[in-house]
């Protein structure tokens, strides 16, 4: 049995990155393979989710705390979802879209699982590409 090694990783965006992207970007660049989100705190001045058994996206400005960030993710893809509060504290959340613009600031940390890779395979019961976990 491989011994299963947890490297953590954090991020910090700063304002007009896009949380999305950034992500990735670290993700490719650090050759992440199975990461999940551990803690994602900060503030967005545009968001983009989708709802649940939604198609479109639903995007508004304005100015909302991230509240919380989850999902897992590899260099390759990712599967995040996210719930906000306005100004006066109601809470929305879904699948985190594009254009997720940040505030102040986000940070961000990640956990690495150096034995297990991550990959996106498309699944016939949901018509999906869900999650498959291998051993490295």
């Amino acid at each position: 049995m491989t011994e299963n090694k947890a490297v953590f990783h954090t991020l910090r965006l700063k304002p007009g990155d896009e949380l999305k992207t950034e992500i990735q970007n670290f993700a490719i660049k650090h050759n992440l393979k199975a990461a999940s989100i551990v803690s994602a705190v900060g503030s967005l001045r545009e968001y983009s989710l989708r709802f649940a058994n939604q198609k479109n996206l639903t995007k508004a400005n304005g100015y909302f705390e991230i509240v919380s960030l989850s999902g897992a993710l590899s260099g390759d893809s990712m599967h995040l979802h996210m719930a906000i509060a306005d100004e006066k504290g109601k809470v929305i959340g879904g699948h985190l879209g594009d254009k997720n613009i940040i505030y102040t600031t986000c940070e961000v940390t990640l956990v690495e699982q150096t034995n297990k890779e991550f990959l996106r395979e498309l699944d016939s019961q949901t018509g999906y590409k869900e999650l498959v976990i291998k051993n490295k």
